[in-house]
């Protein structure tokens, strides 16, 4: 986690620009090092509290994440969804050490959302490492759907079909074939149901597939 923390903190400076942004900064630091029952609810207030800054409960969040506390699970989901790529993975590497039962059905909900597919690559990745219940159906349905789509969202797909290796469940063996035919997915899916054992595996597709 101190990694994760210490990237988190430099990024954050960095966009600090007011001495007030500053202080505000040193003050939460100061919870965080404090890591008592008081400073842990003082962070927690950062979550709802009115008018403050998205770095602070960024930070806030990921701190309780960390340390098990539900009580930063909205803030981190929000922060899933968010528009920008590195703080969606500041969060689902905090949500991943959360272990809050509710994390795989949010992260299904976000990787399956058709309207945010270009934000789901992060929620996709979650799902593969959690191993929820509902992992496998939400990355088969997203991929499946990309498969269909005239956008595949290459990224994202390839998440996918990654992840559907990783989690080995026969039942993705029919997406990953019909992804084997794009280009672009090939070398991700002939891994991906090699990994799964399945007949799939060691067939290569007769066509040159499509890269568009």
């Amino acid at each position: 986690m101190e990694e994760e923390f210490r990237a988190l903190l430099k990024r954050v400076r960095a966009e600090l620009v007011s001495s007030a942004e500053f202080s505000a900064y040193e003050r939460l630091l100061a919870l965080v090092r404090t890591d008592t029952r008081a400073a842990r609810d003082a962070l927690a207030g950062v979550l709802t509290a009115p008018e403050q800054p998205l770095w602070a409960r960024e930070i806030a969040a990921f701190v309780l994440g960390g340390k098990g506390d539900r009580r930063a699970f909205e803030t981190l989901v929000l922060l899933l969804n968010y528009r920008e790529p590195v703080r969606c993975a500041t969060a689902a590497h905090a949500l991943a050490r959360l272990r809050d039962p509710r994390t795989g059905r949010a992260a299904a909900a976000l990787a399956t959302n058709p309207l945010r597919t270009a934000y789901a690559l992060y929620p996709v990745r979650l799902l593969t490492e959690l191993r929820a219940p509902e992992s496998v159906p939400a990355l088969l349905s997203t991929l499946e759907r990309l498969l269909a789509a005239r956008d595949h969202c290459w990224p994202v797909a390839r998440a996918c079909v990654e992840g559907l290796g990783v989690l080995g469940d026969r039942r993705a063996e029919a997406a990953l074939v019909a992804a084997r035919e794009h280009e672009r997915l090939r070398p991700a899916a002939v891994a991906a149901l090699a990994r799964l054992g399945g007949p799939g595996g060691g067939r290569q597709g007769a066509g040159s597939g499509s890269s568009t």
